[in-house]
């Protein structure tokens, strides 16, 4: 039986509650999001903020989990509008709701997918990778917001593949640098946490698609926000777009796609009218 959380418990949980909302109002509203900021807003002194966060690296980090907690939700929705054995709408559906959350949520995507004072890329990245097609919670610590991200693609990527039987390099087929990066990336031969799953350890040829597939989501989104490309190419989705096909191309969806340009529509109408 869960315990029931005492009042001293409630309260304490309700302050941690008011230190993110306000220290995520201030980072929206272009605010300083410091210590002394965020006691200022809430009434209290430094000092006694301290009594809840050990540093400003640890109250970024509770900012950055509730952002990834937001970004995973409105991707979750989107993912169970599709069926269960539909893993390429899923992928799809989740994809366009990471750009329409993104470009809704700009100075937000940015503290925690583009910004080298608090959660890094390369965790993120280095976290899907390790546990790629794996028992994914076990791979990252419970309470990572970057864990949530990157066990949410991780797990229909794997899906995807069953599926579809996608073609994935052999060892022989990849550079042998890169195959030396990739191997470095993989959990170590062994370890319970790599589980077997659906298609048994993970790969260096499967950590390199779905690097691969990645990236060019994250590249184009990451384009999208800051403003990097013309803005009749965010406002039509006609970058997206192509970055789909060539995603679905490596992933044997192609064929399917006029059936999963709707799915990505639907989501692309959340959209903010400009970019």
């Amino acid at each position: 039986m869960t315990a029931v959380p005492t009042r001293r418990e409630r309260q304490r949980q309700a302050t941690f509650d008011e230190i993110v909302e306000v220290s995520r109002r201030l980072l929206r509203n272009g605010g300083d999001v410091s210590i002394r900021a965020v006691a200022q807003e809430m009434g209290l002194t430094p000092p006694a903020l301290y009594r809840y966060v050990d540093s400003h690296a640890d109250l970024l980090a509770l900012v950055a989990r509730s952002i990834f907690e937001d970004v995973v939700a409105a991707m979750t929705v989107a993912r169970d509008t599709q069926a269960d054995d539909d893993p390429s709408a899923q992928i799809v559906a989740a994809s366009a709701a990471f750009r329409a959350w993104a470009l809704r949520n700009r100075t937000e995507f940015q503290m925690v997918f583009a910004s080298s004072d608090s959660v890094q890329l390369d965790e993120a990245m280095h976290a899907k990778k390790t546990a790629l097609i794996t028992s994914l919670a076990d791979c990252l610590p419970e309470d990572s917001g970057v864990h949530l991200f990157a066990a949410f693609f991780s797990e229909i990527f794997g899906r995807l593949w069953v599926k579809y039987q996608f073609a994935i390099p052999t060892d022989d087929e990849l550079d042998p640098a890169l195959l030396e990066i990739l191997r470095g990336e993989l959990p170590p031969h062994g370890d319970e946490s790599s589980g077997s799953g659906a298609l048994g350890a993970p790969t260096p040829g499967m950590v390199w698609m779905f690097e691969r597939a990645w990236a060019r989501l994250y590249g184009t989104v990451t384009l999208e926000v800051f403003g990097h490309v013309h803005p009749g190419l965010i406002s039509t989705g006609a970058l997206f777009t192509a970055t789909m096909l060539d995603i679905g191309a490596d992933l044997n969806i192609s064929e399917e796609w006029p059936r999963l340009q709707g799915v990505a529509r639907a989501e692309a109408e959340r959209l903010p009218t400009q970019p």
